[in-house]
């Protein structure tokens, strides 16, 4: 969580942002911590924001067409999506993390209309009866499904199509040989977390998950915002395109239901 965070304030400060999180700046500001634990440079950074900025993307393009919607960002951490978006009148918004996450959101983001933090676990059923679920919903999970294990994770996505009429799964996944490199992964090795849940294809979540339908998948080097990053990181993409398991070692998945 705090990793992510401090990619988005340091990417802030540089000349040219691929997020612009001005707010994470102020955030990361207000909390006294060792950030060179995190292992986020500016020079790595990239790897969080431009995440951040496709499914941003992905968010307003949902809005754009239900400006009456519900949306559920679960897993949120300290991300402010719901300040860069910042949806119209129309929109309940509800971020969905653990009660000292909840807690803490509180105390360091500004209130706004509409806009509901739910102090829970996301496999937790009982949250859902919290949301209003009359409306097309957005659930955004980002950074999320590889922390999961496949069972709550599957369990998961088939509670959310089933409590709400229609709408839009969103999130990032790893292949099953991300899982198997997770020890590769400097943030992850240095939070002391596990990855369990490796995801290769789309059909793994089209036949896990009765009414969805897919929309898009993306390897993170097809998105339109990993053409911002320097020419090192483009080229390296590059190389490690020509390998399936590499080009979609990341994933970007969207569904509607």
């Amino acid at each position: 969580m705090l990793a992510t965070l401090y990619a988005k304030a340091l990417d802030a400060d540089l000349p040219k942002p691929i997020l612009g999180d001005r707010l994470a700046r102020e955030i990361v500001n207000r909390i006294d911590y060792d950030w060179s634990k995190t292992s986020i440079t500016k020079a790595n950074s990239p790897s969080v924001t431009t995440r951040s900025a496709h499914f941003d993307i992905w968010a307003r393009q949902f809005l754009a067409v239900h400006p009456e919607a519900t949306v559920v960002h679960l897993g949120c951490g300290l991300d402010a999506r719901a300040f860069r978006l910042d949806p119209g009148p129309g929109v309940q918004w509800y971020d969905v993390d653990y009660p000292e996450v909840a807690d803490l959101r509180r105390r360091l983001f500004p209130g706004r209309d509409d806009y509901h933090v739910i102090a829970a676990s996301v496999t937790d059923p009982a949250w859902l009866t919290d949301v209003r679920s009359d409306r097309p919903t957005l659930m955004i999970a980002e950074g999320l499904t590889m922390y999961l294990t496949e069972s709550d994770g599957v369990s998961l996505l088939r509670r959310i199509v089933d409590t709400f009429a229609s709408g839009e799964l969103q999130f990032d996944a790893f292949n099953r040989l991300g899982i198997k490199s997770q020890w590769m992964n400097a943030v992850v090795r240095r939070s002391g977390s596990t990855l369990s849940w490796g995801i290769n294809r789309p059909d793994d979540i089209v036949d896990a998950v009765p009414g969805v339908r897919l929309l898009a998948w993306e390897s993170p080097f097809d998105s339109a915002t990993f053409q911002e990053v320097a020419w090192y990181y483009r080229a390296m993409a590059r190389a490690m395109s020509v390998a399936p398991s590499l080009r979609y070692l990341a994933q970007y998945h969207r569904y509607a239901f």
